[in-house]
């Protein structure tokens, strides 16, 4: 139980403050805009695989978080979640991923009513493979990143540091954007 609290603690501290509390790995590099965007395949909340690569053909919001069930990451899925039909009606998946595990993130979706894919790296591959990999003092997480990924696998566009009040409106104006463009 204290070490719930100490995480949930934690977790808030670094959305007031996270430019202080969190940093990133030192070795750290973010795929670029222009780039394919590396493969992977994670479990998710359901214990499937999911592989980037079955989403060919789609636009892909791959999100990073740090943590499960945490004030700022609760705030981040509950956006896109609320805008889900319009990422649908924009040919997009949402695929959130952090190093918590698949029985974290199916407690997570189960609590929140959360339909779309959170995918577990406890090993931290994928969050090291897209530059994502944070630390907040003695824990490893994922730091809160955003890639854009359009339907012929190439990154369009990247956010780091986002906010999560308002991040999933900002990606949604970015996919008809980059529609038009």
């Amino acid at each position: 139980m204290k070490k719930s609290i100490m995480c949930i603690a934690v977790a808030a501290l670094a959305l007031l403050v996270p430019q202080v509390a969190v940093r990133a790995a030192d070795d750290a590099t973010v795929p670029a805009p222009g780039q394919k965007a590396p493969t992977f395949t994670l479990p998710s909340q359901e214990g499937k695989p999911i592989a980037l690569d079955s989403y060919h053909g789609k636009w892909v919001v791959l999100y990073f978080y740090p943590k499960d069930m945490t004030p700022g990451c609760t705030v981040e899925a509950h956006n896109f979640q609320r805008d889900l039909s319009k990422y649908e009606a924009a040919n997009a998946v949402i695929l959130g991923v952090s190093v918590d595990t698949v029985d974290s993130h199916k407690q997570f979706c189960t609590k929140d009513g959360l339909t779309f894919h959170l995918l577990a790296d406890p090993d931290h591959k994928v969050v090291d493979q897209y530059g994502s990999l944070g630390h907040f003092g003695e824990m490893t997480i994922a730091n809160r990143n955003t890639f854009l990924i359009d339907p012929s696998g190439k990154i369009v566009k990247v956010w780091t540091k986002v906010d999560p009040r308002v991040h999933s409106q900002v990606v949604l104006e970015a996919i008809q954007g980059a529609k038009k463009g």
